[in-house]
């Protein structure tokens, strides 16, 4: 009997280990090709408008308020924001800011604003997930536009929302209410792994040309910009992972400025209305709207708890009015749309593109006695090595304080890899002074209590009451306590033991993970030798001279300088730059960050290593490793050597006296297998834009 035709889907071998017969490759990749054609197919302009007319026709447009407030929230904060702008004159501005830290209060603030906003809410960000934080904020959003408020929302292609199920229901959800998607590829509101590839092979300059702005701005009176984006992980509700990082809320005229430059993304031709968006058009004509969407909490527990303290003038006095600063001279820099035209660029030397950078460098190149920089990925570009190169050789070279991630706390493996080997240039060059924070800092503004780690496991009581079993005796330093009270605050490092007792390590959840495998610069974080829940930096903020406080979106590495649009918020005042620096210098804290030093020589032909470390310290992209270029230094107390909350600097005669080495990569479980991953790091870091 002949033998039955394969399936037509059959394009994998017996088991895995037979070859591929040829005919079978071949229609297997003549299936894939035309997948992926199909997938690009371009709507016609007919489709286009019926997707939009089904969409428009879906919307409501009833508004459930009739008062001419839109039933807002009455807020002290907005008060302390009208009081700010009458008091405020062309000659004199007046402005209060403050440095929102604390990762819960910051989610507070925003819910606070959105139910507080009585005419407009403009949110603009790289990234916007559907788990509980970004959940939250979906729904309040969709809650202001029905209550007559309206309500602008600007997303980069590249990291938001899962579901194109999301964009069209939000595209049909509400008149008040509008989506748009900046620089899509493709015609796709999401990108699957197949069509990235593609974007890639097709069009990498446009796929690299990304909106990292981050803002939140409520009746052009307050500002929020800074580092966080929309997920759990921002907000110290990622059960596994979670970022340091610093946001900052502005009241005054340069709010004004805040909500030109939105405008100014919001009108951009690369901004695009979703139901225009060739995937979304198609689920509408196909499906129809989908119902406005809301996924069920996974922690619920945890959002009541939130929301409690929302409509609480008392706590929002406290938390966010009381210590708001007077600040003197504030200033919004940011990029502009343009940055991404490269014929306009050429065409006009006077295009304010790249004015985030500018800036930024402009103020570092004017230091005089100190540069005080918090960054996530510590990855130069040309123009910022030539610069600190520069700062370094003057007669009296400033102070260069680097607050940045450890291999094992960041996130983002390639950028670390990138990085590594220029370590020893940092040092030697330039002058720095590394502190890399680590994944289980004893003092930091992080509060368990809300994570919800440990719901993923039995939810037994022995575990919780280690928790609650009495002070930690092996720090002096108490956690922050968490913003409702119910929510006990627990040190990273009590979890990582209590779990560790039990055989069990802090793993993702099944819902875990981002919203797009190419949202961050390397994915998940590496494997631990220790079990927990870690941290890792993802705040980007400096100060210059004890005078100038700056918080944005700026990473200070090559993609700000050339491929993401970007925008901070610049403050000249000593009493907010002493704020700034106190928050920075407690995350370098020897409790919180190993100090980077120079390694021993090897004994063993030393004058060899030396050289390979220049040469692989030269080569433009590939990289020798493990060549040793610097290692990790931890403050170890003793007799000799106090308790101190201040690092010692690497280049201080007596830096060995209490600090000891403890490898690379403290930490890190980092087998043989990582050195193939080095490779191709080492060759595709490229392909991974830096959050």
């Amino acid at each position: 009997m002949p033998q039955s035709s394969p399936e037509p889907h059959a394009c994998r071998s017996s088991g895995g280990r037979e070859a591929m017969p040829e005919h079978l490759l071949g229609r297997c990749l003549t299936g894939l090709l035309a997948l992926l054609l199909a997938s690009c197919a371009s709507l016609s302009p007919q489709q286009r408008s019926h997707a939009e007319h089904i969409a428009q026709a879906a919307r409501s447009t009833q508004v459930d308020c009739t008062r001419s407030d839109a039933c807002a929230l009455a807020s002290p904060v907005l008060q302390m924001a009208q009081a700010t702008l009458a008091a405020s004159t062309p000659k004199a501005p007046q402005h209060r800011a403050l440095l929102l830290d604390d990762a819960p209060n910051a989610l507070l603030l925003r819910v606070h604003l959105i139910r507080s906003a009585q005419h407009s809410i403009d949110l603009q960000t790289y990234i916007f997930d559907e788990d509980d934080a970004a959940q939250l904020i979906l729904d309040e959003l969709q809650a202001a536009a029905f209550r007559g408020v309206k309500v602008r929302v600007l997303v980069d292609q590249l990291a938001a929302l899962r579901k194109v199920e999301t964009f069209a229901a939000l595209a049909s959800l509400h008149a008040n209410l509008e989506l748009r998607v900046y620089n899509p590829v493709l015609d796709r509101a999401r990108l699957s792994l197949p069509m990235y590839a593609v974007a890639a092979a097709c069009c990498w300059r446009q796929l690299n040309q990304r909106m990292h702005n981050k803002l939140l701005v409520v009746d052009d009176q307050v500002g929020i910009t800074g580092g966080r984006n929309y997920q759990n992980d921002y907000y110290d509700w990622g059960e596994d992972y979670n970022f340091r990082d610093r946001d900052i809320m502005v009241v005054g005229p340069v709010v004004h400025a805040m909500t030109a430059n939105f405008d100014a993304f919001w009108q951009s031709p690369r901004s695009v209305a979703v139901a225009h968006l060739g995937d979304v058009a198609r689920y509408l004509q196909q499906h129809g709207p989908p119902p406005a969407p809301h996924h069920p909490f996974r922690n619920p527990k945890r959002v009541r708890a939130l929301l409690a303290s929302v409509d609480d003038d008392a706590v929002v006095q406290a938390r966010f009015v009381a210590p708001a600063m007077p600040v003197l001279h504030v200033s919004f820099v940011a990029d502009l749309p343009v940055k991404h035209r490269k014929d306009l660029l050429q065409a006009d030397a006077d295009t304010p593109a790249g004015f985030a950078s500018q800036n930024l460098m402009q103020l570092i190149a004017g230091a005089q006695h100190d540069v005080l920089l918090q960054t996530p990925y510590l990855v130069l570009s040309k123009p910022a090595q030539h610069l600190f190169r520069s700062l370094h050789q003057q007669p009296s070279p400033p102070r260069v304080q680097i607050s940045t991630n450890s291999l094992a706390a960041t996130d983002a493996f390639l950028a670390y890899a990138v990085s590594y080997k220029y370590k020893r240039r940092y040092l030697r060059d330039f002058g720095f002074q590394i502190h890399e924070f680590k994944p289980f800092p004893a003092d930091a503004p992080f509060e368990l209590g809300a994570t919800g780690a440990g719901l993923w496991l039995d939810a037994d009581a022995d575990l919780d009451a280690d928790m609650d079993a009495g002070p930690d005796t092996t720090t002096d330093v108490d956690a922050e306590p968490h913003i409702d009270a119910a929510i006990p605050a627990i040190k990273p490092n009590r979890l990582t033991r209590r779990l560790a007792k039990r055989g069990l390590r802090s793993e993702p959840s099944s819902e875990a993970g981002r919203p797009s495998p190419f949202a961050s610069s390397g994915g998940l974080p590496v494997r631990l030798k220790t079990a927990g829940l870690r941290m890792g930096l993802h705040a980007k903020s400096m100060v210059i001279d004890d005078r100038i406080g700056v918080v944005g979106t700026h990473n200070f590495d090559p993609r700000g300088d050339t491929w993401n649009t970007e925008n901070a918020v610049v403050i000249d005042d000593p009493h907010f730059a002493q704020a700034l620096a106190a928050s920075i210098q407690r995350d370098m804290q020897p409790a919180n960050a190993w100090t980077i030093g120079r390694r021993d020589s090897s004994p063993i032909l030393p004058g060899v290593e030396h050289t390979l470390a220049r040469i692989s310290e030269r080569m433009p992209i590939f990289d020798l490793w493990p060549i040793k270029y610097a290692t990790s230094y931890d403050y170890t107390p003793g007799p000799d050597c106090p308790q101190t909350a201040q690092p010692v600097s690497p280049f201080a005669p007596d830096f060995r006296r209490c600090n000891r080495p403890v490898g690379d990569f403290p930490d890190v479980d980092l087998g043989l297998k990582w050195l193939g991953v080095r490779v191709f790091t080492a060759f595709g870091s490229g392909l991974s834009p830096i959050l």
